[in-house]
Parts: C-alpha cells; structure tokens; sequence
C-alpha cells in the first residue's frame, strides 16, 4: 500500500513536470515564431521613414527680380548737352502728357545698377529719330551713345547694344522702308565698339500688278 501510495506523487510530479515542460516548449515555440516575425520585417519596417514621392524635395526660395530705378527719361532728354537741339524740338507730348519715348533698362556696361536705353520718337508715325544709351553714374547719369540718324531705333539683346537704321529708297513712304542696316554694338574698353553689321532688303509687300490682257476685237 505505501508502495502505491508513493508512487501516486511521483507519477504527479512526473506529469507536472511534463506539462511543465510542455508549456516551456510551446512558449518557447510561441516566443520563437514571433521573433521570427518580428525578423521578417525587422529593421526594413523600422528604418528611416519613407518619403511621400509626391511632395518631392522641398524647392529653394526663389529671390525676387529687383525692380529698375525709373527715370525720367523726358527730362534726361532735354537736359543732356549730348543731344541734339533738333531732337529736343521735336520732342513734344502727343497726347495730354504723353511724351513719344521709349525705355529699356538692363546690363550693357557691366554696372551694379542698369543702364537706360532711351528711343525719342515723332507722334504721327513713330518714327525714331533719336536713340541714346544713359550709363549710371554716382546720383544720376551720363550718355555714353548717341545715334540721331533718323529713322534709327535702338535695343538690347543678351548684353549688347542693337541699334537699327531704317533705310529708305526715293519714292519710298515712311511706312515702307526698302531695308534696314543693323549693327550690333558692344561695351568694351569703356566705350561701345562696333561688332557686327547686316543689311536686310525688304522685298515688295504685294507682287507686280498683272498686265491686263488686250480686248480682243
């Protein structure tokens, strides 16, 4: 009877031992299979978070154009000693104040601030008759290109200095020149010097006016 009575205990603690090892084993496999788990996606789904691709990077400021300084390019006119008494004659409001010029500011000497390109025309048929370039200078400005061969118009292309003359036939209107010279310019040396130089022909506007045919009798 004792034999039985202690076997009873051992087979108990047996079992528990065996249920305690097979709990073990499963929390083992359990802590196994979410380790597992967690190596899956490990340090992929815990790196640096990805970035939207549709927010793109973030683009720098972008510094706003600085305005030019206005001028007074009427009264640069009339009190430059450089130009000519004619063109200051002719430069006379067209309407209420409305003064005949025009203006362009932009680099042509390579100064801080812009230079001013000043075309003073007539009211009837805007015809240039004068074309100056004012460079800046301490508090105001100084001429530094003169052209006053009318018809003359003067720009600026990509730093240099166009001026283009219209060239006329005799006969030919006002409207309708029969060419242009065109002469590029640019700042060199302190001055404005001569770069290059093209004619253009205007072709007729309209073709040669058929001659009627003869009636026949």
């Amino acid at each position: 009877m004792r034999g039985l009575t202690g076997a009873g205990p051992v087979r108990a603690r047996s079992t528990a031992r065996t249920a305690s090892t097979a709990t073990a084993v499963l929390a083992a496999a359990v802590l196994f299979a979410g380790g597992c788990g967690a190596s899956g996606t490990g340090a992929r789904d815990e790196g640096p978070a990805r970035v939207d691709g549709g927010a793109g990077p973030a683009s720098p400021a972008t510094a706003p154009t600085p305005t030019p300084d206005r001028v007074d390019a009427v009264r640069l006119i009339k009190g430059d000693p450089a130009v000519s008494a004619e063109v200051k004659r002719e430069l006379k409001p067209c309407v209420a104040d409305e003064y005949p010029v025009d203006v362009s500011y932009g680099n042509l000497t390579g100064e801080a601030r812009d230079d001013v390109v000043v075309n003073v025309l007539t009211c009837g048929d805007a015809v240039g008759i004068g074309a100056y370039v004012y460079r800046p200078q301490g508090d105001g400005y100084v001429n530094v290109f003169s052209a006053e061969e009318p018809p003359v118009y003067a720009e600026m292309d990509r730093g240099d200095l166009v001026v283009t003359k219209q060239v006329y036939d005799r006969g030919d209107p006002v409207s309708s020149p029969s060419g242009e010279v065109v002469i590029t310019y640019r700042w060199i040396s302190g001055r404005f010097a001569e770069k290059y130089r093209t004619h253009n022909e205007y072709g007729p506007v309209a073709g040669a006016v058929p001659t009627p045919a003869p009636e026949e009798g």
